[in-house]
């Protein structure tokens, strides 16, 4: 029987090492299903609720996996529906292939039932590389230059594949004019390494330094060896980028965390106070929690020559990948003999861990959520994958959870969208079956996507040799993050009619859904919910039930701030005294004298 186009799309996906595509089906892709049909689940279609879904899994399977994920939708809707876990991968630079369907040929232009003009719908957030497939022999050239890219360029690219094309006998090109062949898949691992002259002048500004900062993005993971090491050389303090959260762990002594205004207060003493600043492979772009300008020298690596030096004002740019630029700038470094300022790092971290216990135990009605992921911390197996979702709860994620061991971690960096907690989570688990996942997830990220998704958790926890996949709601009732932001940026009480969630058992929909739920309203039976759910053989929620007046301080929040803020939620927010009350419990914590003193 002649191949089909469908058959050779799954069989160039085989060739390219896939071995699943997360989806929906449509119409606008029978002959691609059918194919997968016949593919003895070589590769595996993996079947979200939503394609939206679909896009994050692949997103997070991409992340935590480090190779291209794949995502697959129909015409029309379906297409439209990848878009914002498309624009995540490329606002998080990550590679991502989009097969999609379109109406066939013979009725484009014709409005057509799902006729959608794709090229134009995809044309920003596929922009590297997007392609429509019209004859079969294109069809080789286009897949693997979507794959190349992907890789090259750490971005989403899509093939558009019309249904009726799908189903017609596979041809592949040949060698006359105007058709044009593809190599064997390979992506073939470059390693860039600027020129010597930029490493010894980058060595001359960071051994003249005496105060010298590094901030870690997550360009930096590969090379968390060599970010140690200068770290020890020349006595710096590291600040993480939320999406280099997990290059280095928390347990280095001079790590202060992540920065900005979810950072810790280590981090912003760290750029506040510095006099050289190494920036290794992230793209922060809230340059107020960097050094003023001017005050310090700065070095700047980065692989994309094209986000170098935008951030801040750098002295030295270097464009190649971080591990083989380090490599050659480490042993150019001077030790320094002055630890002082190391010391003062040191001594930073240590109380602000202090400070953040004593504020993730403050009482609170019924459940602190800072204490949800401290005693996460205590309990946490090293080589667990950590997701988070955008809300409120990502405040504690990027506060309160110690990186040890081999623990991973993301979330949307620069989309900030809400809902990929859980579909990031599935994505890690089917990157790595052998290891327990955990999903942060507020009530309104759960209530807009991730409920469905817990069925897509029991549709596919046989396939993970490792089922542990612990779902942690915090549930408050709030879209928490914005109410906090009407507050202290806008200067508006709290609007109930926007921000007010309807109620709902999270755990009651869990076990309906197949999931097994534990439900927390007391905060002394956190320890031991962590340890059932962390030690279960099967998918597990948490259900916990937390107060939404714990505020998420800006590690540079002053008292005139705060201030400001109270008289806000005075003019008008439902529970206006327990927020100022615990508001200034928890900030007081910063100025407890530490246990070392």
């Amino acid at each position: 029987m002649a191949q089909q186009v469908g058959d050779y799309i799954l069989q160039r996906l085989r060739e390219w090492g896939v071995t699943r595509v997360f989806g929906y089906p449509g119409d606008g892709i029978n002959g691609l299903v059918a194919a997968f049909g016949r593919a003895d689940d070589e590769p595996a279609f993996i079947q979200a609720r939503h394609e939206e879904m679909a896009a994050f899994e692949a997103v997070g399977y991409a992340k935590f996996s480090g190779r291209v994920g794949v995502c697959t939708a129909t015409s029309g809707p379906g297409a439209i529906h990848l878009l914002n876990g498309l624009y995540d991968a490329k606002l998080d630079h990550v590679p991502v292939v989009a097969i999609v369907g379109q109406t066939a040929r013979s009725a484009m232009g014709g409005s057509y039932q799902q006729e959608v003009d794709l090229q134009s719908l995809f044309k920003d957030v596929a922009s590297e590389y997007l392609v429509e497939v019209n004859v079969p022999e294109q069809l080789p050239n286009a897949l693997d230059r979507a794959f190349r890219v992907a890789y090259a360029r750490r971005a989403p690219t899509a093939i558009i594949v019309p249904a009726d094309l799908q189903e017609e006998r596979y041809e592949p090109p040949s060698h006359e004019f105007k058709q044009v062949p593809s190599s064997p898949p390979q992506f073939p691992r470059v390693t860039v390494v600027p020129e010597r002259d930029g490493i010894a002048r980058a060595a001359e500004v960071l051994n003249a330094g005496e105060r010298v900062a590094i901030l870690a993005g997550q360009g930096a993971r590969g090379a968390a060896e060599e970010v140690t090491r200068l770290a020890e050389i020349t006595g710096a303090g590291v600040a993480k980028a939320l999406l280099g959260k997990d290059v280095l762990p928390d347990d280095l002594p001079y790590v202060t965390g992540c920065i900005g205004l979810l950072g810790t207060r280590p981090s912003y003493e760290l750029m506040r106070d510095c006099d050289t600043l190494l920036i290794v492979g992230s793209n922060f772009p809230y340059s107020q929690f960097l050094p003023e300008f001017g005050q310090a020298r700065a070095v700047q690596i980065d692989i994309d020559g094209a986000l170098i030096g935008m951030r801040y004002p750098t002295e030295v740019n270097l464009v190649g990948d971080a591990k083989s630029t380090l490599a050659e700038l480490v042993p150019l470094l001077e030790r320094k003999s002055d630890r002082s300022w190391r010391d003062t790092i040191e001594s930073n971290v240590a109380r602000w861990w202090e400070a953040v216990e004593r504020q993730s135990m403050l009482a609170a009605k019924p459940v602190n959520p800072m204490r949800v992921v401290w005693e996460l911390s205590e309990k946490i197996p090293e080589n667990a994958i950590v997701t988070a979702d955008s809300g409120s709860s990502t405040n504690w994620y990027a506060r309160c959870l110690r990186i040890r061991g081999d623990m991973r971690g993301s979330l949307s960096g620069t989309l900030a969208t809400m809902g990929p907690g859980v579909p990031y989570a599935i994505g890690a688990k089917f990157a790595h079956p052998d290891r327990p996942a955990i999903a942060l997830v507020g009530d309104g990220a759960m209530q807009m996507n991730g409920l469905a998704e817990l069925l897509t958790i029991t549709r596919y926890r046989d396939r993970w040799t490792d089922p542990r996949l612990v779902v942690c709601v915090f549930h408050n009732n709030d879209l928490n993050q914005v109410t906090w932001e009407l507050r202290s940026m806008g200067g508006a009480p709290k609007f109930e009619e926007s921000q007010s969630l309807p109620e709902t058992s999270y755990a009651a929909t869990a076990r309906a859904f197949g999931v097994d739920a534990i439900e927390v309203d007391d905060p002394d039976d956190l320890p031991g919910a962590w340890e059932r759910a962390l030690s279960a053989d099967r998918p597990v929620l948490l259900d916990v039930r937390c107060d939404p007046e714990v505020p998420p301080i800006p590690p540079h929040a002053t008292w005139e701030q705060m201030k400001s803020t109270a008289e806000a939620v005075l003019r008008g927010d439902p529970d206006a005294w327990h927020l100022i009350t615990q508001g200034l419990k928890t900030k007081v914590q910063e100025f407890v004298p530490s246990r070392r003193d």
